[in-house]
């Protein structure tokens, strides 16, 4: 069995999976590669494209999408396609160039087409026309991988006896966050790290903290992050007279495990997060978890005051009370919390994510293909995809 995934840009936590997946997949038997579309104009623009790997290419590696033709895109990965033959192609969601041009690869070639995604259908403001578009595409699909079964019922449009669900690719290298020595939770220190952009919601953080730090004095909060923002929230954090936050900017991500080691536990704030893979860098290091309800990973790797506690991002009074809530727990509930947090996230790791997807393979590769009507076949056809990653930055 031939098997390709193929996405926009492979960046951040995309490259230890691949390199976990190849050696894994070709361990039993499948041969494995990786097609990403641009080497340029990634949102992660502190991760530059360095791939050197054969097995894994990239078509542009000196471009962006904005610098690309639709015509020109479709001929290089079609002629990339042809040249691996793969079995089964694995792309991201059919909005997105790779989902869009994956499938109809595909579907030409009568090869099966599994579709990846985070971002659920409900959080996505679309009117009913292009959710029906989106839906005629999506039918078409023969396995559909999902970060966990809280997304299922996300897309109850799709028929379970043609689609394949399975779940475990939000994953992360658990390894590069665990650490040998034991972790006393005696730092007084609570971590944030995160963009500083509008939908991270530093700035009702802040606010939150300048109420904590009247009720315990003695704990520090520690941002590490950059973006548009981060003159605007120091500023906030100024003319609040906080005392006890700290803003330490952008970090080498080889120096975030340390960071993580020195804090007693780790909040994210945001408005809305498709996962939040830094919860999943956190939980690996052994952190309570302090989460906004909005994030997607808070459904699936949170257990209330179990490995931390939750909130409504927009209640001020709310996150500062979860917040207080934490740090008033005695010590050796703390510590079993960190316990705690060890051992949900070992359910999301390489090792997980390889063995779901190894035994999903070939179900998909033996059911029957799903064969689109007149109307699917068309907008299949015609639609291109494309790479807006506005929502990343704001709602």
């Amino acid at each position: 069995m031939r098997v390709l995934i193929l996405h926009n840009d492979f960046r951040v936590y995309w490259k230890g999976r691949l390199t976990y997946l190849k050696e894994f997949l070709n361990s039993n038997g499948i041969e494995f590669y990786a097609v990403e579309l641009f080497g340029q104009g990634s949102p992660y623009i502190f991760d530059s494209y360095d791939n050197v790997e054969k097995w894994w290419t990239c078509l542009f590696p000196e471009s962006s999408n904005r610098q690309i033709s639709s015509i020109n895109l479709e001929k290089a990965l079609f002629d990339k396609l042809d040249e691996i033959n793969p079995d089964i192609v694995i792309a991201g969601s059919i909005v997105f160039y790779s989902g869009a041009l994956g499938i109809r690869w595909a579907k030409h070639h009568n090869k099966k087409f599994i579709m990846f995604d985070d971002a659920k259908p409900s959080q996505v403001k679309r009117n009913f026309i292009v959710r029906w578009v989106k839906n005629q595409i999506t039918t078409q699909i023969d396995g559909l991988w999902l970060p966990s079964e809280h997304y299922y019922n996300e897309y109850s449009n799709l028929d379970r006896q043609k689609t394949v669900f399975f779940t475990g690719y939000n994953t992360i290298d658990n390894q590069l966050f665990k650490f040998k020595s034991q972790r006393e939770l005696n730092h007084k220190v609570i971590i944030c790290v995160a963009r500083f952009v509008p939908i991270k919601n530093l700035n009702n953080l802040i606010k939150a903290w300048k109420l904590v730090e009247t009720r315990v004095p003695d704990y520090k909060l520690v941002i590490i992050g950059d973006g548009p923002e981060f003159e605007r929230l120091n500023k906030l954090g100024t003319n609040l007279g906080v005392k006890t936050v700290l803003f330490l900017g952008a970090i080498p991500n080889t120096d975030i495990p340390t960071y993580f080691f020195n804090a007693n536990a780790f909040i994210l704030p945001s408005l809305s997060e498709s996962w939040g893979l830094v919860v999943n860098e956190a939980m690996a290091a052994g952190l309570p978890v302090l989460l906004s309800k909005r994030i997607n990973a808070n459904e699936s790797l949170l257990e209330e005051g179990i490995n931390g506690f939750s909130f409504n991002p927009l209640s001020i009074s709310e996150m500062t009370d979860k917040i207080l809530t934490y740090l008033n727990t005695d010590d050796e509930t703390k510590k079993q919390m960190s316990q705690n947090s060890l051992k949900i996230i070992n359910s999301m790791s390489y090792e997980v994510m390889g063995s779901i997807l190894l035994k999903a393979l070939p179900e998909i590769i033996n059911k029957k293909s799903n064969e689109p009507g007149i109307i699917a076949k068309y907008i299949i056809n015609f639609w291109h995809g494309k790479y807006n990653t506005a929502s990343w930055d704001k709602l």
